[in-house]
């Protein structure tokens, strides 16, 4: 007890700096006292956390690598609003820690018993017990690695009625939660977590947030995700054909490190999957933003999950921008092959043959061979899609699916919801109304109908008594002997992009119809140059490839003939 310490630097606040904090409680869950001990982990350098919860004791106890403590600041540590990090008024618009308040250990001090165990590097380690005031009762000596080991018992103690609201089952639900999205904001770190004196989860650090994504879903691969960083933005997203939720549960936001709720950034990347993904499911993706401390106010909520963001306008454009950027990565790159591709070989291997399991059932009215002539006839070979990769049409399967061969292997492309993304992203170009003479008469249309009409700017007049003259209609299906159909159709839609998707759905090209060779490449190449290729604007995947080197495994082209003949 008689070595040197170094000087403290942990030192309280003046009473000018706490009262332009915002006041409230810190400590409300088991996983707010985890949320506070782990940022505190991660401030120090952390590379390897461990938490251990027992939940019916209220026990929790948090062990870092990171940097320690000196006696000094151990003194101090649970004092009220002492913290290292912040410690004049321009500290508070310059934030850069995830801690810096100085409330959370002193909070824990009134609501449990704190013990922490800390050492600094080339230091003595200390044992200290805390009394609700935040001072230390005892100080001991102890010998452990560099690092800090804290402790905290009987949550709740004092207050009874806090441990009663949300249920524990949910508290630890919350932690599991919380330490997913944290891992995901320092994906270089390891986690480790038991509960009741047995392992529950780990999750081991990769490169990227994108490396730790299998670990948190089941049943997805790394090559089921595309990433993206830039200047301050990292994106790692669920590829659109292959994985979505069917709650809005996988839309996370960070910022700096902290994991935060933020409506406007959580609905600028839902908005960006619109007519990419089913009806009602909702994409997978993690969005990291790193501002400037002066951009960011933290202080509007006790556990900083709220934030103000100085031009949050520009940072959702800038959102848009980039999941537009990774939904037009060309879907058939060696980063994109599927690992379910590869099962379905798997699948047939041990069946022993290929079986089709599926029937095909020819479209309900005849079209002549030369439907995709007509309808493409308007198309500009130019979409504004990437450079595709060069995609040889094979053949023609059940009148349904496209065979095209390229450099890694070939792929099946279904030739209605290919042609349906084609048209859908040229109306969206184009959207041009057409006189029609005659007339098409429509009856009993309602108001709403009429008032929807005219809002995709089909021009609708009275024609008598309960009868309305279409004196106008949408170019693609002018032609088409449907059109009265498709008009009532289009009436009982939501909105413009309603209308553009299904008639784009109706005048695509249907399964059951003949193609030849020129119209098939035709219409592949016109797939591929669209912005979103993966997926039909009802979000249904178009393409399913295999690479060539699957097909090597199946058919054994690594073996030796001798070993093939067992000699």
């Amino acid at each position: 007890m008689n070595e040197r310490q170094p000087a403290s630097q942990i030192q309280p606040l003046a009473p000018d700096i706490v009262h332009l904090m915002a006041a409230g409680e810190v400590i409300d869950s088991l996983s707010a006292v985890v949320r506070e001990l782990v940022e505190n982990a991660l401030d120090a350098g952390a590379t390897r956390i461990t938490i251990s919860l027992w939940p019916e004791r209220w026990q929790i106890r948090v062990a870092d690598n990171g940097a320690g403590m000196a006696l000094a600041d151990l003194q101090r540590a649970a004092l009220a609003h002492s913290t290292s990090k912040i410690s004049t008024r321009p500290d508070l618009l310059n934030v850069r820690s995830l801690g810096f308040r100085g409330e959370a250990l002193h909070s824990i001090a009134q609501l449990a018993q704190l013990e922490i165990c800390s050492r600094s590097r080339d230091a003595q380690g200390y044992q200290l017990h805390y009394d609700a005031e935040g001072q230390p009762q005892t100080i001991t000596e102890v010998a452990i690695a560099p690092g800090s080991l804290v402790t905290v018992r009987h949550l709740f103690g004092t207050w009874l009625a806090r441990r009663q609201v949300p249920a524990v089952a949910q508290q630890i639900k919350a932690v599991s939660q919380l330490i997913q999205q944290l891992a995901l904001c320092h994906p270089k770190v390891t986690w480790q977590v038991e509960k009741d004196d047995a392992a529950w989860f780990s999750l081991w650090p990769g490169s990227t947030a994108k490396a730790l994504m299998p670990q948190l879903l089941r049943n997805v691969h790394e090559s089921d995700f595309q990433e993206l960083s830039t200047e301050g933005l990292y994106l790692v997203v669920g590829l659109p054909d292959r994985c979505h939720r069917q709650r809005p549960d996988w839309v996370r936001v960070a910022i700096n490190g902290r994991p935060v709720a933020v409506s406007e950034l959580s609905y600028a990347l839902i908005n960006s999957f619109r007519r990419t993904l089913p009806r009602d499911r909702y994409p997978v993706c993690f969005l990291h933003l790193t501002l400037p401390p002066t951009q960011l106010d933290w202080n509007r909520h006790p556990a900083k999950s709220e934030i103000y963001i100085q031009g949050i306008k520009a940072v959702g454009d800038r959102i848009t921008a980039a999941i537009d950027t990774l939904l037009r990565a060309e879907p058939l790159s060696e980063l994109a092959q599927s690992h379910r591709a590869t099962a379905l070989v798997k699948a047939a291997e041990q069946a022993g043959d290929y079986q089709v399991s599926r029937q095909v059932h020819s479209a309900s009215q005849d079209l002549s061979g030369n439907l995709l002539k007509a309808t493409t006839a308007n198309l500009s070979d130019s979409l504004p899609g990437q450079s595709p990769t060069a995609l040889k049409v094979i053949a023609q399967i059940h009148n349904m699916y496209i065979l095209a061969e390229h450099e890694g292997g070939f792929c099946l492309i279904e030739q209605h919801i290919a042609h349906e993304r084609v048209l859908y992203e040229q109306l969206q170009q184009r959207w041009q109304m057409v006189p029609t003479e005659p007339p098409i008469i429509l009856s009993n249309l309602t108001p709403e109908q009429i008032e929807q009409l005219t809002q995709i700017k089909i021009e609708v007049t009275p024609f008598g008594d309960n009868l309305w003259a279409i004196r106008s209609v949408p170019e693609p299906l002018s032609q088409r002997e449907d059109c009265a159909e498709a008009i009532q159709e289009l009436s009982l839609g939501a909105n413009l992009e309603a209308a553009l998707v299904a008639t784009a759905c109706r005048t695509a090209i249907r399964n059951g119809t003949v193609l030849n060779q020129a119209e098939m490449q035709s219409l592949v190449n016109q797939w591929q140059r669209t912005s979103r290729s993966r997926t039909c604007p009802h979000g249904r995947p178009i393409c399913l490839t295999l690479k060539e080197s699957s097909l090597a495994k199946y058919f054994r082209r690594s073996w030796v003939i001798g070993k093939s003949h067992g000699i």
